[in-house]
């Protein structure tokens, strides 16, 4: 399902952008907080740390498991779930601002009966592209936040939310309760829903100027 932001307990979302970061101390990903109708999460209370985090550095190789949410580490996570309710607005905070345009995307991944959220990888054809996504991220230039909303019709469960094309991808875990009996489609599979050759990914940014971009992956399921 392709939505906004990264979850896993719940909900996954990959969110895509170039961002520009600077190092912390400790140092963090590029989407350490995730939000929750406004309000700031705890850093990495619900958020998977990826094995970027040193760098802030997004995946290159569409065919990577890593698409999935970013390469954790650990595996199994230490983050908790999130309880949210549908038709909440979610999002990330950013480790610095969005410093290029590029594509914003949400996915959500529904976590499988009797597994633990905590070890699920969001592997299979779990996952589908839902609430909006944005074509280009020059009206974000210079944000610290990305957000979006859950459909009320989404069936209650615990979820992956990523969000991420050069793509940063983080995944945080959720638990939707308060939902509907909507049906998430099409659902895909990271890796497999892009193509290196995909117009979206294999995109000239800045010359010759652009007229139009298509993003990449499944159409959008809006509930």
């Amino acid at each position: 399902m392709k939505l906004s932001l990264s979850a896993l307990l719940g909900a996954s979302a990959l969110a895509s952008a170039h961002c520009k970061n600077f190092l912390t101390s400790p140092p963090t990903d590029t989407f350490p907080n995730l939000i929750i109708d406004n309000q700031k999460m705890g850093y990495y209370q619900y958020t998977r740390m990826t094995k970027g985090h040193n760098s802030h550095a997004g995946v290159t190789d569409v065919n990577q498991k890593d698409m999935r949410c970013g390469g954790e580490e650990p595996f199994p996570t230490n983050a908790t779930v999130a309880p949210v309710t549908a038709g909440s607005t979610v999002g990330f905070t950013a480790d610095g601002t969005v410093g290029h345009p590029g594509p914003l995307q949400f996915y959500m991944a529904k976590v499988p009966e009797g597994v633990a959220v905590q070890s699920f990888d969001g592997s299979g054809r779990s996952g589908s592209r839902s609430l909006e996504t944005s074509p280009m991220l020059i009206p974000k230039l210079g944000a610290q936040t990305v957000q979006t909303t859950i459909p009320k019709s989404l069936p209650d469960g615990n979820y992956l939310l990523r969000n991420g094309a050069q793509i940063y991808i983080q995944c945080v875990q959720l638990k939707v309760t308060g939902g509907g009996n909507g049906t998430p489609s099409p659902k895909v599979a990271f890796p497999g829903a892009y193509s290196k050759a995909d117009p979206g990914i294999k995109f000239q940014l800045y010359w010759p100027t652009p007229t139009g971009y298509i993003n990449p992956g499944p159409p959008v399921w809006t509930g």
